[in-house]
């Protein structure tokens, strides 16, 4: 992406996240949790951000807060793409859904509520998408012990 191009949306983004830096030619803008719903809506309606790429997280077990919850946004009439990322702790691990947004993160939230236990507030649905009922544990997290053996479920026909 051009800088020029760069430069506009970070100033059309100026005043809502924490940080805002570039990294790989997009622009990422750190958020406290509570300004997601209200940055996402912005992307969305004043900024033509109509593509929901992604939502995953990234873990680092050394720091606190925990994770970064993290998504992508595109913009078919800009052709831009965005990073948000909001860090939350370890002891509840939970950041606002953007399901009345975009009708694709009902799934993309389910994955990373399984994959690394992120509760996604007010999602509906955060029964395992990837996983089985009764899996335990979240696995991409760095402290899940990878030669664990899981409980067996009965096979359904």
């Amino acid at each position: 992406m051009d800088a020029g191009k760069l430069d506009a949306l970070k100033e059309e983004l100026a005043g809502h996240g924490l940080e805002a830096t570039v990294s790989h030619g997009l622009l990422v803008l750190e958020l406290e949790p509570g300004a997601l719903p209200e940055t996402a809506q912005k992307l969305r309606t004043a900024l033509g951000f109509d593509l929901l790429l992604d939502v995953t997280a990234v873990d680092w077990p050394q720091r606190e807060p925990r994770f970064d919850v993290v998504w992508h946004f595109y913009s078919t009439r800009r052709f831009q793409r965005v990073r948000l990322r909001v860090k939350v702790g370890a002891a509840d691990p939970q950041v606002d859904t953007l399901t009345g947004l975009y009708g694709s993160a009902h799934y993309m939230e389910r994955e990373c509520h399984d994959m690394y236990g992120i509760r996604f507030r007010g999602n509906p649905d955060l029964r395992p998408i990837l996983l089985y009922e009764g899996f335990e544990g979240h696995p991409l997290r760095k402290d899940y012990p990878k030669h664990r053996e899981q409980p067996l479920v009965p096979y359904r026909k």
